[in-house]
């Protein structure tokens, strides 16, 4: 079984050094990492081949010319790693925010499941312990309003930590999705479940990032809020 890792990067030179080391510590067999590089300035395209020669045959390095929102960034991943023979794709943030060590349990979760989603809302999860109210606030209501507009049996919707059978990613039309955001992983999650998907939720605990600057800004929100009732008008009465 060929599990690739996708993990976009964007100025996370800092991060991605750390981040390779730890999932390749799990000694996870016929494990590899692609890195989606949108030109960061701060040289991440750079370190990621510095790494690719680390990792031989391991780790390979998709540059691309400009950032172009996170959702474009996984569509080139994930067809990227179809197209390499992957029977597994990982997707995940490099900012330790998707603790590397729960992997496994994406892994074992896969087996009864199309999708394993490491998940911040089931028993066993959380969010940083010292996040303010205000963000735990609008990150549980986030959650909320995505999964009651769309009807999704995940209880975290927008959770980018995700694990998928060949057969998944196969089954709906990821390269046609329009969202270039969060709210991507989003569409992602509606789409399985128009096409009957099954999912598995794994507890996660999300942790602040340390190094590098969050990618969040109120601009991606607001599309998030506005694009979900775009999707559920969009795909209404269709199946996938």
């Amino acid at each position: 079984m060929k599990i690739i890792q996708v993990i976009p990067t964007y100025n996370e030179a800092k991060n991605l050094p750390a981040l390779v080391s730890a999932l390749f510590s799990l000694q996870i067999p016929n494990h590899h990492i692609l890195v989606v590089d949108d030109n960061s300035p701060d040289g991440t395209g750079q370190v990621a081949e510095s790494l690719a020669e680390t990792y031989p045959g391991r780790l390979s390095v998709l540059h691309r010319e400009a950032k172009a929102g996170l959702g474009k960034a996984y569509i080139n991943g994930l067809r990227h790693a179809l197209n390499a023979g992957a029977d597994v794709i990982g997707m995940m943030d490099a900012d330790f925010s998707h603790p590397p060590e729960r992997l496994p349990a994406l892994l074992e979760a896969l087996s009864e499941a199309d999708l394993a989603i490491g998940s911040r809302y089931v028993p066993g999860g959380g969010v940083d312990r010292d996040w303010p109210l205000w963000r735990k606030g609008l990150s549980w209501f986030g959650n909320t309003y995505a999964r009651t507009i769309l009807g999704l049996p995940i209880r975290d919707t927008t959770g980018a930590y995700r694990l998928w059978r060949r057969s998944a990613l196969e089954a709906i039309p990821f390269e046609d999705t329009r969202s270039s955001g969060y709210v991507f992983v989003i569409e992602l999650a509606y789409l399985a479940k128009l096409a009957g998907l099954r999912f598995a939720e794994v507890p996660i605990y999300f942790a602040e990032r340390t190094q590098g600057a969050s990618k969040m800004t109120l601009r991606i929100q607001l599309e998030a809020a506005i694009r979900v009732w775009q999707l559920r008008r969009l795909y209404r009465n269709k199946r996938v």
